[in-house]
């Protein structure tokens, strides 16, 4: 089941409020001041959730900003359409972060970057994401050069999150980017993309008890498969519509203590995604409240 017994789908819902999140995009925002006190309590005390803004690729910087003030969301992963990672410079990036700080919202990783064994390009994504006061990568390395990013990473302090990509990725599952970190500096670690873990046929909430010494990022999101078919598909739906068990990841999160953000990343093709996001956050936030402390 993807809820609590005692929960239907619509109280869920009521918990999270989803009604307060309908203010329009472009419209006044929240002050960044006021949206931690909208915040349920269960939400408070738990990681902090936050967006990755793959979910908003078709919105400019201005645009994101204003959906993430109207959702309460503090926390953003940046995706490559709206900081320059790998091609820009340290002072693009360090603009573009400036304008989400500036308006309450922590930058708090990448989106994915690509690796190689191509030590200059790596080490330019990592001055640019150093410079812009930005600590963790979210990141796809080829598995050679993870003893490049093991020498980086000590070298310039960050740390990577090596996010798993489904059945026809070179990391289908969490479990897979785990069996070839072992070896290197604790600062690479783990983006277990919930869908794509389970596309891949593996159990998102075990993995995350599994990997939980090395778990950095989590990308939460929904589907609804096909699962262990080797397709590229993702076939995303709102959070909570789709077949993944939601609060079985939230209480393994719980469990094993997890304190980094826990992100939406919600990929449904669709010209506005608001109200689908909108309703993703909502859903999280109530299943949240009606959890035990």
């Amino acid at each position: 089941m993807n809820a609590p017994p005692l929960f239907s789908r619509r109280d869920i819902l009521k918990l999270g409020s989803i009604a307060a999140l309908a203010a329009p995009v472009l419209g006044r925002s929240a002050p960044a001041s006021e949206a931690p006190s909208a915040l349920p309590a269960g939400e408070k005390r738990r990681s902090p959730l936050g967006v990755a803004t793959f979910s908003l690729t078709k919105l400019p910087v201005p645009g994101v900003i204003a959906a993430l003030n109207t959702l309460a969301i503090t926390r953003a992963s940046l995706y490559h359409s709206h900081a320059p990672w790998a091609d820009g410079t340290p002072e693009a990036c360090r603009a573009v972060v400036q304008q989400f700080k500036d308006s309450g919202i922590a930058v708090t990783s990448t989106g994915v970057i690509e690796f190689s064994t191509d030590e200059a390009a790596a080490r330019k994504a990592f001055e640019n994401v150093k410079g812009a006061g930005v600590a963790k990568i979210c990141a796809r390395p080829e598995i050679a050069a993870l003893p490049l990013l093991d020498r980086l990473v000590k070298e310039y302090d960050l740390t990577i999150a090596i996010h798993n990509h489904g059945p026809t990725d070179l990391y289908p599952t969490a479990d897979d980017v785990w069996k070839h970190i072992g070896a290197f500096d604790p600062r690479i670690g783990i983006c277990i993309d919930v869908g794509h873990a389970w596309r891949a046929g593996g159990d998102p909430a075990a993995e995350i008890r599994q990997v939980k010494d090395r778990l950095y990022e989590v990308h939460l999101k929904d589907t609804k498969g096909p699962r262990g078919t080797a397709t590229r598909d993702p076939a995303p739906v709102v959070v909570g519509r789709g077949a993944i068990d939601i609060h079985a990841i939230l209480t393994a999160l719980a469990e094993v203590g997890y304190s980094h953000e826990t992100e939406f990343e919600y990929e449904v093709r669709a010209d506005d995604k608001m109200p689908g996001l909108a309703e993703s956050v909502g859903y999280v936030r109530g299943m949240l409240a009606g959890m035990p402390a």
